[in-house]
């Protein structure tokens, strides 16, 4: 399995309660969790405590391809920060730090050893941006 660390972040003009519980929160989760206007994901699972088990379902909308993100919650410090252990062994760090009345949240993750890393990242920055865009009330993708 690769060790290579990816990175990817944004700026979110909210204040850090509301992007914690968007980003923690199933509700919240099904409407922004998927890369592009052609995926969707029509359901999650969040017991948002050490141990808790994070699921997310993610599918193509005409149905063709689609797949469970499982994980567990290693670290979870309301508004600050969580981690998540990957049922394949790899990690991804989520942190919220509080800049000037924004919110930035970095996401570092391990990468895996299926695909290009610039792909991986593309990927993962795209489904931060759409959080970023339901946080802030646009139109997602």
């Amino acid at each position: 399995m690769s060790t290579q660390k990816i990175t990817i972040d944004t700026v979110i003009d909210a204040p850090v309660a509301r992007v914690w519980q968007a980003y923690s929160t199933p509700a919240d989760i099904t409407q922004w969790n998927f890369a592009s206007d052609d995926w969707c994901c029509p359901s999650a699972s969040a017991d948002l405590k050490v141990g808790g088990a994070y699921s997310a379902r993610m599918e193509a909308k005409d149905g063709s391809f689609g797949f469970d993100f499982d994980a567990v919650y290693e670290e979870v410090e309301p508004n600050k920060a969580l981690t998540l252990a990957m049922s394949d062994g790899r990690k991804a760090r989520t942190t919220f730090e509080v800049e000037n009345g924004k919110t930035k949240v970095t996401t570092t993750f391990d990468a895996e050893d299926q695909n290009p890393v610039d792909m991986q990242r593309d990927g993962w920055q795209a489904i931060l941006n759409n959080f970023k865009h339901h946080v802030e009330g646009e139109d997602c993708v």
